[in-house]
């Protein structure tokens, strides 16, 4: 059985893809959807030039779903781009967002594929230590309370988790970033056949949110 991977290159998904391969399962592509808007309710916009080359270091075929973003609408882009795929199912790295994966497993439901998501309901906590165990990611968005760009290009490891868990208790934000508190970009993993690198970086600020934008990427 064949399995395309949704992912942004974020800690969730990525981890995701990881367990799947550790469960023996035949991942063949990785899918981003490439949103026009940066508020997509369901996708991430920052550095996704960084999937293709997840996809390279995985040995897996790269696919883009390019969609205007706006709400709904861009659940029927993904449906259409996944419906063009020769697997029968789809991995996703929710964690705790009832929007995304009620939304997915309709959309995997009607096109009769199996879905995948072994982060479903996962303690943060733990998912925390796994991802700083096992991979080599890093902060690449902060747009809530208490994360300010001090945070950007921080590598999730004990220290950072335990000032995650400072900013969790004052500002009751959600540990895994599940509420879009910030954002996360995995530069390598078990799976990947190098650590991925880039060359240049710049960090870009408006009143609600920063971004760490990378490019040349390798």
């Amino acid at each position: 059985m064949s399995w395309a991977a949704l992912t942004s290159g974020g800690k969730d998904s990525v981890l995701s893809i990881q367990k799947a391969i550790d469960n023996g399962m035949d991942v063949r592509c990785v899918v981003t959807a490439r949103p026009g808007n940066r508020d997509s309710y369901m996708f991430h916009s920052a550095n996704l030039d960084v999937v293709p080359v997840i996809a390279e270091v995985g040995g897996m075929e790269y696919v883009e779903i390019t969609t205007h973003g706006h709400k709904e609408e861009e659940l029927a882009d993904l449906e259409e781009g996944l419906s063009k795929l020769e697997v029968e199912g789809v991995i996703a790295g929710a964690v705790a967002s009832e929007y995304q994966a009620t939304r997915v497993e309709k959309i995997t439901d009607r096109l009769g594929m199996d879905l995948f998501t072994p982060l479903w309901h996962m303690d943060t906590d733990a998912l925390l230590n796994e991802v700083a165990g096992r991979m080599d990611a890093m902060i690449i968005v902060t747009a809530a309370e208490g994360l300010d760009a001090t945070f950007l290009g921080a590598h999730i490891n004990k220290a950072l988790i335990d000032r995650l868990k400072g900013v969790a208790r004052k500002h009751r934000i959600n540990l895994a970033g599940e509420g879009g508190e910030y954002e996360s970009l995995t530069l390598n993993a078990p799976f990947y056949s190098r650590p991925i690198t880039y060359t240049t970086s710049e960090i870009r600020s408006l009143p609600d949110r920063h971004e760490l934008v990378l490019r040349g990427f390798s």
